[in-house]
């Protein structure tokens, strides 16, 4: 494979029209590339999932770099949204291979990423740098085998940090069917809300670390929301259905009563969530 990516190597930089970017050479689908290191690794191509480092520069401005996101980036190689973009590249490369491509700004935002407009800052006729690395391909079936198994390592992790903190804290209440854990603190008293009734509820939120993410007392303001109408979280319904008017107590709720595998502002994915909460009154 690798005499193979030699051979389309040769042929990809066949002799052309001279490239205006120093450094760069004209391919023969269109594309200005200027080889960064060479890879060992198979050749990428259609369908492949590819573990990507890249950033994009116009006028030796960064627009973007995926060092900013929070997870690995992939992307998966497909048919090109126009002649010389970036999947023409990435065809072009091989697992190990850093590039830099000089890509049309025009196309890109008006193509790729379907701008009704170029921003202000990009001129018609203006080229981007694009600096790609590839780490990684895999099939999209392996894909999501990968992803699958780091989710459930995840589901794991995050399970087995609320029992511990259950068990350090000596909560020794008995969870609902889903898993919700409720202890009173201080009874109400009369009936309990019903669904769809609205709610107004005083609560503080923390992580099991202690960080407290949200406060409606901070804020001096309950909040009012319709019970049972999933307009908050799946253990706030059900655990605020298992109140009476007046009554406080501790709410500790596991990763998939929350908000799952979601990042929410200062909510980590897979985050188990402990509220102190009042019903102040329902109607």
């Amino acid at each position: 494979m690798v005499a193979m990516g030699l051979l389309l190597s040769a042929v990809v930089t066949s002799c052309g029209p001279k490239s205006p970017f120093k450094g760069y050479t004209l391919s023969d689908n269109g594309l200005y590339y200027k080889q960064i290191t060479k890879g060992t690794g198979e050749q990428i191509k259609d369908g492949d999932v590819v573990k990507v480092v890249l950033a994009y520069y116009i006028n030796d401005s960064l627009l973007y770099t995926t060092d900013s996101l929070p997870e690995t980036a992939y992307d998966l190689v497909h048919e090109s949204f126009f002649k010389g973009d970036l999947y023409d590249g990435f065809r072009m490369m091989h697992v190990g291979d850093s590039m830099s491509f000089m890509i049309n700004a025009d196309s890109v935002f008006n193509k790729q990423f379907r701008a009704p407009s170029l921003p202000d800052f990009v001129k018609p006729g203006d080229f981007m740098r694009w600096e790609v690395k590839v780490d990684e391909a895999m099939t999209e079936e392996a894909f999501q085998q990968m992803k699958e198994a780091e989710a459930a390592a995840l589901q794991q992790a995050s399970k087995d940090a609320f029992a511990a903190y259950l068990a350090e804290n000596g909560i020794t209440a008995a969870p609902t069917e889903s898993g919700l854990i409720y202890v009173c603190t201080k009874p109400g008293k009369g009936r309990k809300p019903k669904t769809d009734q609205m709610v107004k509820v005083h609560y503080t939120g923390r992580l099991l670390d202690g960080t407290v993410f949200d406060s409606s007392i901070e804020r001096g303001e309950p909040i009012e929301f319709p019970l049972g109408a999933h307009r908050v979280i799946p253990g706030w319904d059900e655990g605020i259905a298992m109140m009476s008017k007046g009554e406080k107590g501790i709410l500790y709720i596991p990763y998939d009563l929350a908000y799952g595998p979601r990042e929410t502002g200062p909510i980590p994915a897979y985050s188990n969530l402990v509220f102190e909460v009042e019903l102040v009154d329902f109607k």
